[in-house]
């Protein structure tokens, strides 16, 4: 009896615990796929967040003594070299083109290899030309391989294989410098799948000889050579006037918000003024830039690209964020306005576009005509490398 009595509770036990296990089981059955099922909709989610191709492109100018030249030349070739970006397609699609300013060389600069990072990769192309137009120059000591270093590894360069990402190097002195190698850098770059193109400020066979051509070749990307105190020769077309009439009615379709949204739409007219300043073709150009929509993009203070980036947005804007046009309207008012607005700005990049299509078609007649007895500057140098090595990657144009 006692013996039976046993053997019925053990059995009883054996039950339950069983029975636990069986319960465990299936909760960490249930918990397993739920893991699953959370990974692959993170994997999915990566995968959509990454499927827009990029074109990023850093530009590393050298600002000691000797470059004002080139310097004055960035300026005047900013938005070309912006306009040849925004003209590649990748499977019909146009890019998000975005870029990067750093300096070298300057003494002026305090870090122990004399480099900085004045813009990160970016779409706020004002804020890119405002840096360009401070940029000053100093004497200085030149390490490449620490500046490449910095760039290639800082800046936020995109994961997609498919990206574009390019990094340009201009300078005078050799490229071995400093303690960086710049074999090592480059190569390093390379593997992620980031190009490095040099232009050597002089001679071509100095540029070889003083190693630009080999950080060109180990960085899968073009070695030139160019005077960087030649002033920049410009065509100018029958379309440039109407173009340039376009601008300020481009700007009029603009419409700050934020607390630095007053300042910011001032500061895009301020680099109208130092485009202009360079010359009226630089203006022009600049104009053509501010009508790609895959470039020019400026949703952290103006309330039509913002909407278009987040069409639910009025909604939560706070008054104070508005401008003084905007006070004191309905957000049914708000959102008649910006919807105008918007369409006013596409009509108006349309026939823009249309008009740098016949503007770029008599340039490269005029082009031709001429032959390269002009020699390259750092903007030729850029587009002649871009569309190489947009060709290599499966761009067109």
């Amino acid at each position: 009896m006692n013996t039976l009595k046993v053997l019925t509770v053990t059995a009883s036990v054996f039950a339950f615990l069983s029975a636990g296990k069986i319960s465990d089981n299936r909760c960490s059955s249930k918990a397993n796929d739920k893991e699953i099922v959370e990974s692959n909709i993170s994997n999915q989610r990566q995968i959509l967040g990454s499927k827009d191709n990029k074109i990023q492109v850093a530009l590393l100018l050298d600002t000691s003594n000797s470059m004002d030249g080139l310097i004055d030349q960035a300026k005047s070739r900013l938005w070309n070299i912006v306009n040849t970006l925004t003209t590649l397609k990748y499977n019909g699609q146009a890019p998000q083109v975005e870029i990067a300013l750093y300096e070298y060389g300057n003494d002026g600069l305090k870090d122990e290899n004399y480099i900085k990072q004045i813009t990160p990769l970016t779409q706020d192309l004002d804020l890119v030309s405002e840096k360009l137009f401070a940029l000053r120059t100093n004497g200085g000591n030149e390490y490449c391989g620490a500046v490449i270093r910095d760039a290639s590894s800082n800046l936020k360069w995109d994961g997609n294989e498919k990206s574009m990402k390019l990094i340009y190097i201009a300078g005078n002195e050799p490229f071995d410098q400093g303690k960086i190698s710049y074999k090592d850098v480059v190569s390093k770059a390379k593997t992620k799948n980031i190009y490095t193109n040099t232009i050597f400020c002089g001679s071509r066979e100095e540029g070889i000889q003083s190693h630009w051509q080999n950080g060109a070749s180990l960085g899968d990307g073009k070695y030139f050579n160019i005077d960087s105190d030649q002033k920049v020769i410009y065509i100018e077309t029958p379309y440039d006037v109407k173009i340039s009439q376009y601008n300020s009615k481009l700007n009029d379709t603009y419409i700050s918000y934020g607390r630095r949204g007053s300042e910011m739409k001032n500061k895009q007219t301020t680099q109208d003024s130092n485009a202009e300043m360079q010359s009226a073709s630089n203006a022009v150009e600049r104009t053509v830039s501010k009508s790609k929509k895959n470039a020019y993009k400026n949703d952290h203070w103006d309330l039509v690209d913002k909407v278009e980036k987040d069409k639910s947005y009025i909604s939560s804007i706070k008054e104070e964020e508005l401008p003084s046009e905007l006070k004191g309207k309905s957000k049914d008012e708000i959102k008649k306005i910006v919807a105008q607005k918007s369409a006013d700005r596409d009509k108006i990049q349309k026939e823009i576009e249309v008009l740098a299509r016949k503007r770029q078609e008599y340039i490269d007649v005029e082009t031709k005509k001429r032959g390269n007895s002009e020699g390259d500057d750092l903007g030729k140098a850029i587009e002649k490398s871009i569309v190489e090595l947009a060709k290599k990657n499966g761009y067109n144009f």
